[in-house]
């Protein structure tokens, strides 16, 4: 992602000599304007009327041992996010969710961003405090940024490596100092870090780097109430949290509590909700959205249904390759398996029809590719030419299609075509193997509901000369196999935003490859995807931003790394008629937990 200062910057005529002279100011964005001028109110996705009061009850499958969500030990607690919305945290600057991506202050007061890019300052509020009432200050932000970098999640790294020093000019002023002017979306992804205070977790006993369910302090407009560990956690709002009257803010955090209570099984968790056990519900099953509502509290009422359309981009969700493995090595071997997964079939069977095809790794955005590349695009490419599938010259992707009929006679053939051209063959015990390697693997997820798809892909597999199971494992292992790269293939969703950018290092770098807790989960190692991921976080404008995203989505897509699965571009949601909701929402997130409220009697 690439961003812009929000307000011009005014660069006067000095001497040669002279420093330039850099405009303060309250927002930044990647391209053109922000939304909210100088002088707004609150944000048009928010009811600046809404009362207070009242408990939201959310839920959560699995399990949690963590309060710290910003190291790669433990599972955390639903509501302790590092990134986005944290309820305890704030950060420098909060995300606007009715545009692409634009940033606004709120623990700063102004920022200054030079026309060179090569730093960035923040100019602390003096209201902000921590719930000690210890004012926030510039020692919080270097800490906080430091104590990331080195003992936080591998993410850190690949997110903020351009960072070259930060510094503490007073105690309510910080800059942060670059290596290059390059990354352009340096300055608004520093402004989203949260911010946590250095007297805190730097008091003797203290250790950032272990897993802890202690609550922690925090400063934002809730803090830890009850915990109970794996099964409960509660948030209780401050009524004097410091930010609670900035415009950005107004009508935001309406409920005195949030609570979530954690279930083992989603079939459990969902009689809980039709029970009256927690308040709302994003269903993300199509077949308990076609089946499970058609209940008495649902009919009369009490409980509402509906499905509201979004512009969130959809990333791409699969059945994803650990490219580590011998068996998946070949890329052959993940060309040919995409034609065992019926999903035109499956579509039918299980969702009714309602999914759409996933082809692009960003789906349902003007950065998904289509066609042949041309212009930019083709130019980007050309370089890589005889480095990359030449099907990205010639063919536009698109995974497999049956008939749906269930017999997908065309596609297996297609697939026992390609395994025997790739040297695949026939072993005496009726498993294709090369090399020594046989073609047999297990396929892990930690939600049962993706056993009815997968049990069709798995048979088809089987009439190909190929082993597979499907195991489902309990979150907290899931997690810890997902961090050591333990697993064979799994269902993966990878999200992406409106502006991707230093967020694909982590993704498809060759340096997170085999580095432990990184996103690179299906281990791509490719000099030209390093140097594409590295130029388009140097995009100079939206336009040459989509080139370069749409070039990254062709040579993903050509060496199939994953077999697509499906997308939805509206939100399932179901919520008790005790809740009542903004007219209207933003195109990004239901915003439920700081939005909503509680009808209050």
């Amino acid at each position: 992602m690439r961003f812009l200062a929000a307000a011009l910057l005014a660069l006067l005529p000095l001497s040669a000599h002279a420093q330039e002279t850099v405009t303060p100011v309250a927002a930044l964005t990647m391209h053109g304007t922000p939304k909210y001028g100088p002088g707004f109110t609150h944000m048009d996705y928010t009811n600046p009327d809404a009362p207070k009061g009242g408990t939201l009850r959310l839920h959560a499958i699995g399990t949690f041992d963590s309060l710290n969500p910003f190291i790669i030990k433990g599972t955390p607690a639903a509501g302790m996010l590092f990134l986005g919305q944290s309820l305890i945290y704030d950060s420098l600057m909060d995300q606007s969710t009715d545009e692409p991506f634009s940033m606004y202050c709120l623990i700063c007061e102004t920022v200054e961003l030079p026309k060179d890019n090569k730093s960035i300052t923040f100019n602390l509020r003096k209201e902000a405090k921590w719930h000690d009432g210890v004012p926030v200050t510039a020692d919080d932000v270097v800490w906080s940024f430091n104590i990331f970098m080195e003992k936080g999640s591998p993410f850190f790294k690949a997110y903020y490596d351009d960072v070259q020093e930060v510094v503490v000019e007073t105690p309510t002023r910080v800059t942060f100092k670059f290596k290059h002017g390059d990354n352009s979306e340096l300055p608004l992804i520093l402004s989203q870090i949260s911010i946590l205070p250095k007297h805190y977790w730097t008091a003797e006993g203290r250790d950032f780097g272990a897993s802890s369910l202690v609550p922690p302090l925090g400063g934002g407009a809730y803090k830890v109430g009850k915990v109970a560990a794996g099964r409960s956690i509660e948030y209780v709002r401050v009524p004097d949290y410091w930010g609670k009257d900035l415009p950005l803010n107004k009508g935001k955090f309406n409920f005195d509590r949030i609570t979530y209570d954690y279930y083992r099984d989603s079939d459990v968790a969902l009689e809980a909700f039709l029970a009256g056990e927690y308040d709302v519900r994003d269903e993300n099953t199509a077949k308990l959205w076609a089946e499970s509502y058609n209940v008495p509290q649902v009919k009369d009422g009490r409980i509402i249904k509906a499905e509201i359309p979004h512009k969130r981009p959809a990333g791409m969700q699969g059945f994803i390759y650990n490219t580590r493995r011998p068996v998946f090595a070949d890329k052959k071997v993940r060309e040919a398996l995409a034609y065992a997964f019926d999903f035109e079939w499956s579509n039918k069977q299980f969702a009714f029809g309602s999914y759409k095809r996933s082809r692009s790794y960003f789906s349902n955005s003007d950065l998904a590719s289509s066609g042949l590349p041309q212009g930019r695009e083709l130019e980007i490419l050309e370089k890589y030419r005889g480095k990359i599938p030449d099907e990205v010259f010639t063919t536009e992707y698109n995974p497999p299609k049956s008939d749906g009929s269930g017999n997908n006679r065309a596609g297996l053939a297609k697939a026992k075509e390609i395994l025997d051209a790739a040297g695949w063959a026939m072993g005496p015990d009726g498993i294709r193997a090369k090399n020594g390697v046989k073609l047999e693997f297990e396929i892990i997820d930690s939600n049962p509901q993706f056993e009815r798809w997968t049990l069709p892909f798995v048979s088809n597999l089987k009439k190909l000369g190929i082993k597979a199971n499907f195991r489902t494992v309990d979150p907290a292992q899931y997690q810890n196999r997902m961090n050591e790269f333990d697993y064979d293939m799994t269902v993966m969703s990878i999200g992406q935003s409106d502006s991707p950018g230093n967020e694909q290092r982590d993704f498809w770098s060759s340096q997170k490859a085999d580095m432990p807790g990184s996103r690179n989960y299906m281990g791509v190692k490719d000099p030209v995807m390093d140097e594409i991921v590295e130029d388009l976080i140097k995009a100079k404008s939206r336009e040459d931003l989509v080139a370069y995203t749409h070039a990254l989505d062709r040579v993903l897509q050509w060496n199939f790394y994953l077999i697509p699965h499906w997308h939805i571009d509206h939100w399932r949601l179901v919520w008790w008629n005790k809740l009542e909701k903004p007219a209207k929402l933003s195109d990004l997130t239901p915003g439920i937990t700081d939005t909503w409220w509680a009808k209050i009697k």
